[in-house]
């Protein structure tokens, strides 16, 4: 059966089920639909935009280095550029040119579109041990030269997949990611769901290979993942231990899905941004999916997001500047300036600048590359090392949901698509959270990890690996009390 969604005017999804066709597209960041002319006209100069067709060889000018070809059916991109957005500066980048770029971001309401990035940990069903990264390969090849995605290679190793607007990439320790593209309609979201495990599924079933939804690794120790070949990896779990206890587990052992959200304006980024931050530990209690550490429960609810409370707290957290009177898109470049950046791009490498930053690569003083100035390439991949609770670029990332199973990938959109896209919605959670202080913000994403603990009278967990790369249904279900208001979700939990 063949079902064909429209997806805007040249954009759709289909597979066997499902399957991508897209027409020419300026190509510019995966997750926004900002048009070339916009961004000149909003943000800075640039000298040329490259563009893409899934029949022709793609090229994508950064740092001149990358170049696109042919192999039977599948086009390879021949590096793997942090980001592939093919604006070139003309002039040296200034603070104002940083916020125009934020600013960018602002589209109509007609235009607003729902991203849904989503990851789950691989595992070989008969000994439940983490996929290797030949094993990651052979998937990754499968599912391009099955379904027509383009391979994207660091070196001689293929590290994701592009296809149109979505993207597959792997985490640190394998955890295999869906970078959903800017899509209309819930309904589109769950399509592309659908889309995407039914052709892991088809690969997978083939490899003895399962996937499960969650997240954190229930099982395995850090020594027992392998680490994959991507260089920004090697330098951030180089520098993780050196400014939080928990860094390493949160590259290895996490997994999460976040929601990306459009904004119309400063003033609309500003209300999203504060109810997104405000709601934030109520999305981490009601998706909280990782009780286990090394098959033995870890007495908490949401060990991922314990995680972020000691990983990096120079660019982690609630933020509270985003509720100053002041706050708008300089406050927040104002921020990013002085977060330790992690690494520069250059030539196909990646040159190690942790503990610098982007503050001193604007005045042409990052001892790691002496007198060299930034790109908006730079600037990009900067803001994709800023890991706050709801975090800003172009749109508006809420990221603080645990990993799950098929279900909750549909649902947590859901979630924040009825918050922050409906005004009335919106608007009364900004009256509801007017009067919380900093203070009692920071409690709650303190406590959320384990706050349900004071009224779980029923807790059930259901996590047994269903294989052939199926996402196994993994979720808690309550049963409690409060104000004499007996409440239950999931619905079919027992």
């Amino acid at each position: 059966m063949a079902l064909l969604l429209q997806m805007g005017s040249s954009y759709c999804i289909r597979t066997e089920i499902f399957r991508h066709k897209s027409g020419q597209n300026v190509g510019l960041s995966r997750a926004n639909n900002i048009e070339a002319g916009k961004l000149k006209e909003n943000c800075i100069g640039f000298s040329s935009v490259s563009c893409y067709s899934p029949r022709k060889t793609q090229i994508l000018h950064v740092d001149n280095a990358v170049l696109g070809h042919k192999r039977g059916h599948s086009v390879i991109v021949a590096a793997s550029p942090p980001t592939e957005d093919a604006v070139i500066v003309t002039e040296p980048l200034t603070k104002e040119d940083l916020v125009k770029y934020l600013a960018s971001g602002c589209k109509p309401k007609e235009n607003w579109r729902i991203g849904t990035e989503h990851e789950k940990f691989g595992f070989e069903l008969k000994t439940l041990r983490p996929m290797k990264y030949e094993q990651i390969a052979e998937l990754l090849n499968g599912i391009s030269e099955r379904f027509d995605w383009e391979k994207v290679m660091e070196g001689d190793k293929i590290i994701g997949l592009k296809q149109g607007k979505q993207s597959i990439s792997l985490e640190p320790g394998g955890q295999f990611e869906l970078s959903g593209a800017p899509l209309e309609t819930l309904h589109q979201t769950c399509a592309e769901v659908n889309s995407h495990l039914y052709q892991v599924k088809a690969v997978t079933e083939e490899m003895g290979i399962g996937f499960l939804g969650i997240g954190f690794q229930p099982k395995w120790r850090i020594k027992d993942i392998p680490i994959m070949p991507k260089g920004r990896y090697e330098i951030m779990r180089n520098y993780m231990p050196k400014v939080g206890t928990l860094g390493l587990d949160m590259m290895f052992r996490t997994c999460t899905v976040q929601v990306n959200l459009d904004f119309s304006s400063e003033a609309d980024m500003i209300r999203k941004f504060r109810a997104g931050l405000a709601l934030q530990p109520i999305a981490t209690a009601l998706f909280a999916n990782s009780p286990f550490t090394e098959g033995k429960p870890n007495g908490f609810l949401s060990m991922r997001s314990q995680i972020w409370t000691d990983t990096d707290n120079n660019r982690t957290g609630m933020l509270p500047f985003v509720f100053d009177d002041s706050f708008g898109f300089e406050q927040y470049v104002d921020y990013a300036l002085d977060v330790p950046m992690y690494f520069v791009y250059r030539k196909k490498k990646y040159i190690d600048c942790t503990g610098m930053t982007f503050r001193d690569f604007l005045a042409g003083k990052l001892s790691c590359i002496p007198g060299e100035l930034p790109t908006l390439n730079d600037w990009e991949n900067h803001l994709t090392t800023i890991f706050p609770e709801v975090r800003l670029k172009r749109y508006l990332e809420m990221r603080g949901a645990d990993g799950g199973p098929w279900r909750r990938l549909c649902a947590l959109p859901a979630f924040w698509v009825g918050i922050l896209y409906d005004e009335v919605a919106l608007q009364n959670v900004l009256d509801i959270t007017a009067d919380w202080t900093p203070e009692e913000r920071q409690m709650l994403r303190d406590k959320v990890a384990n706050f349900w603990h004071s009224f779980v009278s029923c807790n059930v967990f259901h996590a047994t690996p269903i294989g052939v790369g199926a996402l196994e249904d993994t979720h808690w279900c309550w049963n409690h009390n409060l104000g004499g208001q007996a409440m239950r979700w999931p619905s079919h939990c027992g």
